[in-house]
């Protein structure tokens, strides 16, 4: 029986070492990876940039299945795009609404181009808050939200991109900051600020925007995608 107790007592005691010691990064890593974990989910994402930016990205529409297929509905200015990606592979619609794959596009000059760096930087909600979470110096839970600024190393590896070339960007005066929300564990929305400079090749431009993710359809999102971009991903 005194043994039995001892037992009881040490693992008590660890559990409560092992709660006290979980920080809210831990919590919102620990939500990001349950909602990696779930079969399927929906969002949509917001963006909030200056008036007198050139690059205004409108809301984007997201859905995703574990270990399956991503399915992106963006725009920019007036043209829509729908973008699929599988694994390393992707695809974007043209201005005609023709499926192209990521090979495809980085052959073109432009507009082309332009896209497969877009289907390349895509990344899922469950992916993005976990990168944001280790960006962050700390996070604190206060009225049920978790936030906290990103280290200047943090701000600088969110407002860089893959470019599927050699040449890359660089950014300088590098800030931002982040929000989480959590509901019973779940993450249901995010928000994170980023301010700096980039520069890519001979063009350079600040960048100063507000993205605004809303988490939904967890676990009953229906993902249909068309046939042909099914062959592109292939």
């Amino acid at each position: 029986m005194k043994k039995q107790t001892l037992f009881s007592l040490t693992v008590l005691a660890a559990s409560s070492l092992l709660a006290a010691g979980a920080t809210p990064k831990d919590d919102i890593t620990t939500a990001a990876q349950k909602l990696g974990d779930q079969p399927n989910y929906s969002w949509r994402t917001t963006f909030v940039v200056p008036e007198d930016a050139q690059f205004k990205p409108g809301p984007a529409d997201g859905k995703t299945e574990k270990e399956g297929i991503t399915w992106v509905s963006m725009s920019f200015f007036d043209n829509k795009m729908q973008a699929v990606l599988k694994g390393k592979k992707g695809a974007l619609t043209d201005q005609d609404g023709a499926w192209k794959s990521v090979e495809e596009l980085e052959k073109e000059e432009g507009p082309g181009r332009f896209g497969a760096i877009i289907v390349r930087n895509i990344k899922t909600p469950a992916k993005e808050a976990a990168r944001l979470a280790a960006a962050a110096k700390e996070l604190k839970l206060e009225d049920n939200i978790y936030s906290g600024d990103l280290t200047e190393e943090g701000a600088t590896a969110m407002q860089t991109f893959e470019t599927g070339g050699s040449e890359h960007p660089t950014v300088s005066d590098a800030k931002g900051s982040v929000k989480f929300w959590v509901k019973d564990g779940a993450l249901t929305k995010y928000e994170f600020k980023l301010k700096g400079n980039i520069k890519f090749g001979d063009n350079e431009f600040p960048n100063d925007r507000t993205t605004t993710v809303e988490i939904k359809d967890v676990g009953t999102t229906k993902l249909e995608v068309p046939e042909e971009a099914r062959k592109k991903i292939s």
